[in-house]
């Protein structure tokens, strides 16, 4: 398998995030029926197609072997995983790396009612994760 993918840093363009969405949806494929799933949406040429899946490649969303003369692409990282970097950048160029500050802003645009946060928050209480002992920061020791 040939995979020379970076870890996943970038954002996704509209585009880019369309193509990740078939191969997430899909499978494997080669740009060809990358293509032709993306039809309906856009007629794009076969070269945009793999000009923007080398770019998703160099981004590190995607990975690709080789079957026969084809290139097979493959989505490396998980919806969920795309979508938390996104709003951790999100988070961090809007809102001072505050998630209090997005919720708030959330709520007071009606993008998120309370009921949905209330419902989020019985949820988080029974994760797992916020079960544990609250993080506590080390204190560093000077030494004399």
């Amino acid at each position: 398998m040939h995979n020379n993918a970076k870890p996943p840093r970038a954002s996704l363009s509209v585009l880019e995030h369309q193509l990740m969405e078939i191969l997430w949806k899909t499978g494997p494929g080669t740009a060809e029926q990358i293509r032709k799933a993306l039809a309906p949406q856009h007629a794009l040429k076969d070269s945009t197609i793999r000009t923007v899946l080398r770019r998703l490649q160099e981004k590190g969303f995607v990975s690709h072997r080789i079957e026969g003369k084809a290139f097979v692409y493959s989505g490396i990282e998980k919806p969920r995983n795309v979508a938390v970097r996104a709003v951790r950048q999100i988070l961090d160029r809007f809102c001072e790396g505050s998630l209090e500050q997005l919720l708030v802003g959330m709520v007071e645009n009606e993008v998120v009612d309370r009921a949905e946060l209330q419902k989020l928050a019985r949820r988080l209480g029974q994760s797992p994760a916020t079960k544990k002992e609250p993080f506590k920061k080390e204190t560093s020791r000077r030494k004399e």
